[in-house]
């Protein structure tokens, strides 16, 4: 069946197609009585504005875009992601605003796809995700005018709002935590090092260990297979740690299963942390210590004030609160006769 048109709902109403762009676009011209009937008979029929009309005449567009630049296959796997998601979709259907997502393979064809939906007047705003240090892409939107929010800290999201969480505070509690349990060779398994959340984690980490514990940070690319490749590499090494913090949960989980493939007891023989605290984290034994945050609220703040730029409001950036840390069985004492210091 083809898409309803402005000529069937003026063949229907008996009325010009001039008289129902004026009754659906909120114009005068047209008597309320019969603005009401055409509007019963778009919505009775179908009809939907094409957005490329609806970008000549200025009307919005009713939605948002999200372009992730990550292997589709993969997406499902991060729980991270989904909550997110979950949290950004909430805040928009409540005002009646859809979602417009797709993946793409880098940053070239994001900001592609973005320039195309905003040209053709598909999306009203966008949220920015994964912000690299000196990321190309924020001058990109500088100059594309399209409201943007970043997800990500305010010192490499330009001009653009940015809503965002210390996580270097979070570190520094997590690295606390163990130190105060009595570990001192602490491994830190984590993400990829141009995003600017790893540099900055990297740098917490750093300075949170400098003098009280040895420390060393195995960059991955997020998933479990390398999570468990780099925990093995770890485990095997003369310098053992006896904790380990990984950058999320799905590499934790993986983690704990090598550690037991190479018959480790956790937590006595090894601690584990892992960052964003989902049902993932609880389900397997030990349930695992983790940094938890309410992600989904997370996805929340930006989206609404994504809403706020596209209404044309002031918006300054937002700090959301910081991951805390949330004890459970993975973590303990080291075992006796590893140096405490």
């Amino acid at each position: 069946m083809r898409r309803p048109t402005i000529a069937d709902v003026a063949r229907q109403a008996g009325v010009s197609k001039g008289a129902v762009s004026y009754a659906l676009n909120g114009q005068p011209g047209v008597s309320e009585s019969t603005r009401a009937r055409i509007m019963a008979i778009a919505e009775e029929i179908g009809w939907r504005p094409n957005s490329a009309a609806r970008a000549l005449n200025g009307a919005r567009a009713g939605a948002v875009g999200l372009a992730l630049c990550r292997p589709a296959r993969t997406l499902g796997m991060e729980p991270f992601f989904m909550e997110l998601i979950s949290g950004i979709e909430g805040e928009l259907s409540a005002r009646s605003y859809a979602l417009m997502l797709q993946v793409v393979g880098d940053h070239r064809q994001e900001v592609a796809v973005y320039r195309r939906w905003w040209g053709e007047g598909r999306v009203d705003g966008a949220i920015l995700v994964d912000l690299h240090v000196g990321d190309p892409r924020v001058a990109e939107f500088e100059t594309l005018g399209l409201p943007t929010v970043v997800i990500g800290h305010p010192s490499e999201s330009g001009a653009l709002v940015s809503v965002w969480s210390d996580d270097g505070g979070a570190v520094r509690e997590t690295v606390e935590y163990l130190v105060a349990l009595g570990h001192r060779r602490i491994a830190r398994v984590a993400g990829l090092p141009r995003l600017v959340h790893t540099a900055l984690r990297d740098r917490a980490f750093a300075e949170a260990c400098e003098g009280v514990a040895e420390q060393v940070t195995v960059h991955t690319d997020y998933t479990g297979e390398e999570g468990a490749r780099a925990t093995r590499r770890l485990l095997s090494s003369p310098a053992r740690p006896t904790a380990i913090v990984y950058d999320n949960d799905i590499m934790a989980v993986a983690g704990l299963s090598a550690a037991q493939d190479l018959r480790l007891d956790v937590p006595r023989d090894l601690s584990i942390v892992a960052w964003d605290d989902s049902p993932l984290s609880q389900v397997v034994r030990p349930p695992l210590t983790a940094l938890s945050r309410d992600i989904s609220a997370y996805g929340g703040h930006a989206a609404r004030r994504l809403l706020a730029l596209i209404a044309g409001e002031d918006v300054g950036a937002f700090q959301d609160e910081a991951a805390r840390l949330t004890p459970r069985g993975s973590t303990a004492p080291p075992p006796s006769g590893v140096p405490h210091g």
